[in-house]
């Protein structure tokens, strides 16, 4: 069973920094993208940034230049380092895996629990 833990969320004051992190585990066979998520209160879950299998990556306008996405293949973990952190990226990100998990052999979707990051002003 394939399972993405994140971590690296908390509380930090505007202009700070958080490093988020997500580790995949289980019978894997091979992953394909990875991206961070995040959903604001009231508001629809929206891409942050994606990373593919050969580190080519995209990100939201709204963290271009705040935000690096970052991946261990070794570890099949996948990172997000963000700074000069605003109120207005208080969310809950979610990780997400194009992942082939052995017992299914083709790539499936799968989601983290979510960890929550606050920015207070």
């Amino acid at each position: 069973q394939v399972q993405l833990v994140e971590s690296g969320g908390g509380l930090v004051q505007a202009g700070g920094s958080l490093r988020l992190s997500c580790e995949t585990s289980g019978s894997i066979l091979s992953i394909n993208t990875m991206a961070w998520y995040r959903q604001a209160p009231g508001k629809q879950r929206e891409l942050v940034a994606h990373i593919t299998g050969g580190g080519n990556t995209n990100y939201a306008e709204s963290v271009k230049g705040r935000f690096t996405i970052s991946r261990d293949n070794a570890k099949n973990t996948v990172y997000l380092q963000m700074s000069s952190l605003k109120p207005e990226d208080t969310a809950v990100y979610y990780c997400n895996a194009q992942i082939a998990a052995r017992s299914l052999g083709i790539f499936g979707d799968y989601w983290g629990q979510g960890t929550q990051v606050t920015v207070s002003s």
